[in-house]
């Protein structure tokens, strides 16, 4: 077989086409590579904007759910409010209903109340001429404490219980055990429970339940027991004022006081002085006592003391008392002891007060 002759140009129109089947094939390529890389830039933008619109949408319908529940508690509480509404137009009936009924019988009951404002007119007016003849200028019914004595007898003692700051002292010395000195001595020896049944103690006692009952309704009080010092009887209540008006405040002043024993000397020295502790300071007090006073500011270092020396326990004391208060003084009266009337009536006296030595049956 005879080999065929290739020839020169058959050679190269094969190159040519080879070449450009190659270039065809590259340039294929490169677009391709081109068209990946601007599919894969668009498609991520659109799968974070497919993701965005996702998640807006997942948001919507989790408001579209509380939008739901809220109309649905809206609902609940519109059916409620319409339910009030309903009971509140029944009972404005029903109002509306005993309106009507009590309507009919405003006019009786305004004539019963003219009626009876009448009567407390007339009431009133006989209790203004009922005052006005009393003998003191007590107002009838103004007294929070009552006190019952022995018998239906009065006095006429000049003691007027007033003011707005009364301070009551009372001797608690053992000297109020006994008007004599015997007796007093007799009874310190006693137990507690026979101290406190002496009848000077027990007339002490009951001379300031009587106070108690005309201290005014609007006034203020303290009561202090002294004897070699002074101390409130109603605990916790040193420099204060207890209210007038609180029976239950006055009651437990009084049943304090019947739980003090008498004992030790007479220190009229603490007592007055108690006068300046307060703030304000009282504008009326009521001492009761049987004697000048045994003690000083000081205890005092013998066993027995002379009249002279009790005058000067007396003035030194006086000396601490503040001017311009009244002072009130009831004696119970104490054999040994010559000095103690004219000298309590003149402080009495001096300071514009009242004195009086009180009978064994009063009050």
């Amino acid at each position: 077989m005879r080999a065929r002759d290739i020839t020169p140009v058959g050679l190269s129109f094969l190159d040519a086409m080879t070449c450009g089947l190659g270039a065809v094939i590259l340039l294929f390529m490169i677009i391709n590579a081109a068209v990946r890389d601007h599919t894969i830039t668009v498609t991520s933008d659109l799968r974070a904007e497919v993701d965005r619109l996702e998640s807006e949408v997942l948001e919507g319908h989790r408001d579209l759910v509380e939008l739901r529940n809220a109309v649905t508690d809206t609902d609940d509480e519109r059916a409620l409010t319409q339910g009030l509404a309903r009971r509140l137009i029944e009972m404005l009936k029903e109002i509306r209903v005993e309106l009507a009924t009590f309507e009919d019988s405003t006019l009786a009951q305004r004539e019963h109340i003219n009626e009876l404002q009448a009567d407390l007119r007339s009431l009133e007016e006989d209790a203004r001429r009922l005052s006005a003849s009393l003998p003191s200028e007590e107002t009838p019914g103004d007294r929070i404490r009552s006190h019952v004595g022995d018998g239906d007898r009065q006095y006429l003692t000049g003691l007027k219980v007033g003011g707005s700051r009364i301070l009551i002292l009372v001797d608690s010395s053992a000297s109020m055990l006994g008007s004599t000195i015997v007796n007093i001595i007799r009874r310190r020896n006693l137990p507690d429970r026979d101290k406190v049944r002496a009848a000077k103690w027990r007339q002490a006692l009951a001379t300031v339940d009587w106070l108690t009952t005309q201290i005014p309704r609007d006034s203020r009080f303290q009561i202090i027991a002294f004897n070699t010092s002074a101390r409130p009887v109603v605990p916790d209540t040193g420099g204060q004022w207890l209210d007038a008006s609180d029976r239950e405040v006055l009651d437990g002043a009084v049943r304090r006081l019947d739980e003090i024993v008498p004992g030790d000397g007479t220190s009229l020295y603490h007592a007055l002085a108690v006068a300046s502790e307060l703030n304000p300071r009282p504008d009326n007090i009521i001492l009761l006592t049987d004697g000048l006073p045994t003690v000083g500011a000081k205890p005092a270092r013998a066993s027995t003391i002379s009249a002279r020396q009790r005058a000067k326990l007396f003035n030194r004391a006086i000396d601490e008392l503040p001017s311009g208060i009244p002072i009130n003084i009831i004696l119970f009266p104490m054999e040994g002891d010559p000095l103690a009337a004219s000298a309590f009536w003149r402080l009495a006296m001096t300071t514009r007060g009242s004195f009086m030595s009180i009978a064994q049956d009063w009050p």
